[in-house]
């Protein structure tokens, strides 16, 4: 793998053109780079390219990693796809990458993640919830020892997109999505975000899935990602398979404890992550609902809330946020922040200790969820698959 001067330098080719595919043109587009190709089924492929502004519409994701001008990969195709578009990236010499999950089984991610290696390229998973400036601070206060022995960690991801039995997408479909869904989608972002934080893996896990709607309607032509029910709309029923919520208790390496609850039929949530990290000398918590604030919790003395970019908040996102405090920086900082390491490790010929979840981390993250099946199966605590 060849340094290159600049990001600026390097082109992108994005496959997907659902919800995420457009925004990740938009993050590339916001650090100057240039997305050259566009790629999805004919029809939308074409209409993507023309309200996007990109000069190609690939119709087949084999004729995009062909194209000379494009040396990054980004794949936003549904889940079923992300193994085989990731090997055939990496065959063809560039540089990936990948929504999460990083694909459907680990039995796939290891053989992402082995190619991955063998590979000169750099390979991400878009865990992006790392880059928000809290994330980054609360890490950097974990390595520093601020908060002391992590004692156990609490929190949840709630959304309410499918709240009603009417709302659909593929996701809902173990086929097209994976064996779990709420867990799968949002939840991994949940586990990566304390992973990252505390430095420590997930060991074992005590799972409970539910699911709110045993059927569901299905309309009869597809739908993106948060679209809104239309009332003239013709719906087929179909048995749901995957959860709407889950709480699951996990069990550290380093001896740390943690809770998690997961819902996508969480009324009023739009969005809504939270986390809490308790150590033995204070805790810190944050909620992306709110994300220019950071609040730090004492026994025995007055708690503290630091608003992003000022000296209480810390140095921990330093050189990964662009705008002064009071001028929030969320959800597509996140991505444009993510990118931006990532390109940033390819011009630089790699990255010894990236902030950016890569292959690895994917996998990881894949078999915490196949324990979390083996465990709502077993109704007891499951290990982790190493």
């Amino acid at each position: 793998m060849s340094p290159t001067r600049s990001i600026r330098d390097l082109r992108a080719g994005v496959i997907g053109t659902g919800f995420i595919g457009p925004v990740h043109v938009e993050a590339l587009r916001r650090l100057g780079v240039a997305v050259t190709a566009i790629c999805d089924v004919p029809a939308q492929a074409e209409a993507a390219a023309r309200r996007l502004g990109i000069p190609r519409a690939c119709t087949d994701h084999r004729e995009l990693l062909k194209a000379g001008d494009v040396d990054v990969v980004h794949i936003a195709s549904p889940n079923r796809f992300h193994c085989e578009m990731s090997l055939a990236a990496l065959a063809a010499g560039k540089h990936v990458v990948c929504e999460k999950p990083l694909a459907m089984t680990t039995a796939e991610t290891a053989r992402i993640v082995a190619a991955a290696a063998a590979s000169r390229t750099v390979f991400a998973v878009n865990y992006n919830v790392r880059f928000y400036a809290a994330v980054l601070q609360m890490r950097r206060m974990v390595e520093a020892g601020d908060l002391g022995d992590i004692i156990h960690v609490n929190g949840s991801y709630m959304q309410d997109w499918l709240f009603k039995d009417t709302d659909y997408n593929w996701r809902l479909l173990p086929g097209e999505g994976g064996k779990l869904r709420a867990v799968a989608d949002i939840g991994t972002h949940w586990m990566d975000l304390v992973t990252f934080v505390t430095g420590t893996r997930i060991r074992s896990v005590l799972a409970d899935l539910g699911t709110c709607h045993k059927t569901r309607k299905r309309p009869l032509g597809e739908v993106q990602t948060f679209a809104k029910s239309d009332a003239k709309m013709r719906y087929a029923t179909y048995p749901v398979k995957t959860e709407d919520f889950a709480s699951v208790l996990l069990d550290f390496a380093n001896g740390a404890r943690g809770n998690l609850g997961v819902s996508q039929v969480a009324a009023g949530r739009k969005n809504c992550i939270r986390v809490e990290i308790y150590g033995s000398k204070k805790s810190a918590w944050w909620c992306s609902e709110d994300p220019e604030m950071l609040h730090l919790g004492h026994r025995d003395g007055a708690n503290e809330t630091a608003v992003r970019a000022t000296p209480a908040f810390g140095d921990g996102a330093a050189g990964l946020m662009d705008y002064p405090p009071g001028h929030v920086e969320g959800f597509p900082d996140t991505f444009k922040m993510n990118f931006r390491a990532i390109y940033s490790a390819i011009a630089a010929g790699g990255a010894k200790r990236p902030l950016f979840a890569t292959a690895k981390d994917g996998h990881a993250e894949v078999a915490v969820c196949e324990a979390i099946l083996r465990s709502n199966k077993a109704r007891a605590w499951v290990k982790v698959e190493k």
